[in-house]
């Protein structure tokens, strides 16, 4: 049967507050989960205020999500009750199309279903994210948590995880390869965490020494102040990968004179605006600009595992959900060391 539920929606650009939700009856294929912690994401913010398109209030956003089955479908071999385990950024996909063949359920080019604000061809309802206390998604889109993960650590991997780890391991980050991670915030610290345990040589690009101490702490070989003006010159052509987490304006080319021949820069950071770019900085030495969207299902799993093996957690404060507004506020002004982590039970 469906299920009455206790969540945080927002009801308003500017406003979220407790709501009640209705979660459909899990079918042979679903999984049922007690949510635990669920992450706060920019996107959540950038979506909560229509910033990217026009939504439908209320709407439970949440994408970051950790907890433990409570039931499972006939037909579910991949988990049982008991299972602590965690929902991402989606929770189907047409499964057809090639990209979904190859394992990159992500970049769906038919009927990519996300965690929030997605058509669920299931029941035809609008999804609802994890600002609630329970969730019902298909076995194919539930990824296990190691042992080893605490499940509030375990949440932000469920985004800010894997949107570093897809690019670092699809342009082959390693051994004898050299990272700049542009932004040490969210999704900058998990790119040196993650960058160093595969084996790579890190640098953090960061408008301050602020958090300079903390980038050593954490793992970066070096940590730079944008605003030293010497600073581009000298790193001049120094880095394989170059990953923009900022979500604002940046002067790209400056960060692109710091790539050797065929580096590449990564975007994975959404800012409002276009890209800026001289076609002089990419044809010098056969540079590449791309983007990278969260990862496969697969590769998230794979994910999961090295951080379970190597103990690569995310910085988190852990807040109740009457903290979501203002915990939004501290985000817009880069006001949190790394990733807010809601304790669902304080619903």
């Amino acid at each position: 049967m469906s299920k009455q539920v206790k969540a945080w929606g927002a009801t308003s650009p500017e406003k979220t507050e407790p709501i009640t939700i209705t979660r459909r009856a899990p079918d042979d294929e679903d999984v049922g989960i007690d949510i635990k912690y669920a992450g706060i994401c920019h996107s959540d913010i950038h979506t909560v205020r229509s910033e990217w398109r026009e939504i439908s209030y209320p709407l439970v956003v949440g994408h970051e999500i950790a907890g433990v089955v409570s039931t499972v479908g006939k037909n579910v071999t991949r988990f049982k009750v008991g299972d602590h385990v965690g929902v991402g950024c989606m929770v189907n996909s047409c499964r057809q199309c090639s990209n979904c063949h190859d394992g990159e359920e992500q970049y769906c080019s038919s009927n990519l279903v996300l965690t929030y604000n997605s058509k669920d061809p299931k029941d035809g309802t609008i999804t609802q994210g994890g600002y609630s206390q329970y969730i019902v998604v298909d076995q194919a889109f539930v990824l296990r948590v190691p042992e080893s993960i605490p499940l509030d650590k375990a949440a932000p991997l469920m985004c800010a995880g894997i949107t570093l780890y897809s690019p670092l391991n699809h342009w082959n980050a390693g051994p004898g390869k050299t990272v700049g991670i542009i932004g040490f915030g969210g999704l900058g610290h998990m790119g040196v965490k993650l960058a160093k345990a595969l084996g790579s040589e890190v640098t953090v690009f960061s408008q301050t020494n602020s958090k300079k101490e903390l980038g050593f702490q954490l793992g970066a070989d070096d940590y730079v102040a944008t605003s030293d003006p010497d600073v581009f010159s000298r790193l001049s052509q120094k880095f394989d990968i170059i990953i923009n987490t900022v979500s604002a304006e940046i002067p790209l080319d400056l960060y692109l004179s710091c790539l050797r021949r065929d580096g590449t820069l990564v975007q994975v950071g959404a800012p409002k605006d276009q890209l800026r770019i001289s076609p002089h900085s990419l044809y010098a030495r056969r540079i590449g600009v791309n983007g990278s969207m969260i990862g496969g299902i697969a590769e998230t799993q794979k994910m999961l595992d090295l951080c379970g093996e190597k103990l690569i957690f995310p910085e988190i404060e852990t807040i109740p959900a009457s903290y979501i507004d203002e915990a939004y506020e501290r985000v817009m002004k880069s006001q949190v060391q790394f990733r807010f982590v809601i304790d669902i039970s304080t619903m």
